[in-house]
C-alpha cells in the first residue's frame, strides 16, 4: 500500500538529546477527528501548515496509513478553529543518530512533562541504533497517540 508510515515511539529518559539535534521547531495542532480508524490532523510546524489523515495502525502498532498535504499557516490557523477540543503544542527536535533521524517531541500545556522520541523505518524489522537517552518503547500504546493526549492529556494521568 502506497503512503504507508513505518514508525517505533519511546519515552526518552534525559534531555541528553539536547546536546544533539540539528533543528527545533515549535508546533500546534489539533484534529478535525480522532476516530482511531482514521483521524484527520491539523498542524502548524514553524511558518508552514500540514493536513494529515492517517489510517489505523496494523496489530504491532507500527504501521499504518498516512497522507499528507502542505497548506498554508493561515489555512491551518483556520482549521485550527474547528478543530476538536485539545490543542496540542510541542517542540520537536531533530536529531540525528545512527544511519537514522530521530524526533523528539518535548510537549507544552496540559502534556508538559511528557517527552517522546519517534523513529521512521523503512520496513517494521529495520535494525536501529538507540541513545542512552532513549527510554522504555510506547509503539501502538494508544494513549501515547497525539489523537489521545488532545482528549486526555498527560497532566490527567
Amino acid at each position: 500500500m502506497e503512503h504507508l508510515e513505518i514508525e517505533r515511539k519511546f519515552l526518552v529518559r534525559s534531555d541528553g538529546f539536547k546536546q544533539k539535534f540539528t533543528s527545533q521547531t515549535r508546533i500546534v495542532q489539533g484534529f478535525l477527528n480522532t476516530d482511531p480508524d482514521r483521524t484527520v490532523r491539523v498542524r502548524i510546524k514553524g511558518d508552514k501548515g500540514f493536513l494529515t489523515v492517517k489510517g489505523a495502525s496494523n496489530e504491532s502498532g507500527t504501521t499504518r496509513f498516512e497522507w499528507e498535504t502542505e497548506i498554508t499557516a493561515a489555512e491551518a490557523a483556520n482549521l485550527i478553529d474547528l478543530c476538536e477540543a485539545g490543542i496540542l503544542e510541542k517542540i520537536r527536535f531533530e536529531v540525528p543518530f545512527g544511519n537514522h533521524l530521530y524526533e523528539v517531541d518535548e510537549f507544552l500545556g496540559e502534556n508538559k512533562g511528557l517527552v517522546l522520541a519517534e523513529i521512521e523505518l523503512n520496513h517494521e524489522d529495520e535494525r536501529f541504533e538507540k541513545p542512552d537517552w532513549l527510554g522504555e518503547e510506547v509503539t501502538g500504546q494508544i494513549q501515547y497517540y497525539n489523537s489521545q493526549l488532545s482528549k486526555k492529556p498527560f497532566k490527567q494521568w
